[in-house]
């Protein structure tokens, strides 16, 4: 059963999907192509959750979160993971320090580059497990803990992480765990002939000023709790969870028995809802529709599948193993 949404609740949303919409078009203008990438941003800001990016360098997934940062006023860190990287680096440190009153030593907190509403995790994947950890009881908890004190961190919070597909020496393959924290893996290609000539054009110029929204941080989380409180069709919620339990391995001769060795957990359901209600609202709809349901099926789910060494020899990946399955004709969510 799903409920409605108050009338002057849907005004409310009205007016803040106004501004996200004015939002969206100053980012596309800042930023030539990549249309889905950004929207697939907006998606996990607007829901508060993760994302990753994946693309080789020099595609401006650094300038496309910067961009994100600036138009919605945030602070914003940018934290280089290389290998010496250390945890304290990212959370911060206890530091021994005189206390100006009392004149004894006492241990201050030093807060790390984590305290900040839009934190950069650039290459990820550079950095040992030791450190990539570091930011895995933020991303879940919204806080950190040092010297065995606890550290809210304040909202909003969006962690986007980058790491580069070609270069694979050097790297720590990130922890599944970790993976499955953000909502979205989210890759970024080439642009294509008239988008490159535009971006040459636009960067070789005169330096443009940044996007700003109208949007306080207030009016922000706001927008962040109707996508929680707008109503889910029964049906669209019984598709997500069908299309998650199908990338499990079943007793049922399928493709998913043959290439998966593991699927998608309740945490796919959930954050399949979770975007396709943000992406109702960026798209001006106040109920999502099945559209957006199969709109942020790749996104979502193609880091939270692992295919066995059979698919790798026969050349088949999580995402086409996902496109099979929206497309199979016998399943509720083909309908």
């Amino acid at each position: 059963m799903t409920t409605s949404i108050p009338r002057s609740e849907i005004q409310n949303i009205e007016s803040l999907l106004e501004q996200i919409s004015q939002l969206r078009s100053l980012l596309k203008n800042s930023i030539v192509g990549q249309a889905d990438v950004l929207d697939n941003l907006l998606i996990c800001a607007l829901s508060g959750s993760h994302a990753l990016l994946v693309g080789a360098p020099g595609l401006a997934k650094t300038l496309m979160v910067k961009s994100l940062a600036n138009a919605f006023h945030w602070r914003f860190n940018r934290v280089q993971f290389t290998p010496d990287l250390m945890p304290s680096d990212i959370t911060g440190y206890e530091l021994l320090q005189r206390d100006a009153q009392s004149g004894s030593n006492v241990m201050q907190f030093r807060a790390g580059p984590i305290f900040t509403n839009l934190l950069l995790a650039d290459e990820i994947n550079r950095a040992a497990p030791k450190t990539q950890s570091a930011l895995l009881e933020a991303m879940a908890e919204r806080h950190v803990t040092v010297g065995g004190a606890t550290h809210h961190l304040e909202s909003p919070f969006l962690v986007v992480a980058t790491q580069n597909p070609i270069e694979q020496e050097g790297t720590y393959p990130l922890p599944e765990a970790q993976l499955d924290r953000f909502m979205m893996e989210i890759h970024v290609d080439y642009p294509n002939k008239e988008e490159e000539k535009e971006i040459v054009r636009m960067t070789t110029g005169m330096e443009l000023a940044p996007a700003s929204s109208p949007l306080s941080k207030e009016s922000f989380l706001a927008l962040q709790n109707a996508v929680r409180n707008i109503p889910l069709p029964e049906h669209l919620l019984e598709m997500a969870v069908e299309l998650c339990r199908a990338t499990r391995p079943g007793p049922f001769p399928s493709p998913i028995v043959d290439y998966v060795a593991f699927g998608a957990g309740p945490r796919g359901s959930q954050n399949l809802v979770l975007a396709a209600k943000a992406r109702a609202l960026l798209m001006g709809r106040t109920a999502p529709i099945q559209e957006d349901l199969v709109r942020v099926a790749v996104p979502v789910l193609r880091h939270r599948i692992v295919v066995n060494h059979r698919a790798i020899g026969d050349g088949i990946n999580s995402e086409s193993l996902i496109q099979q399955l929206l497309a199979a004709p016998k399943r509720s969510i083909a309908r």
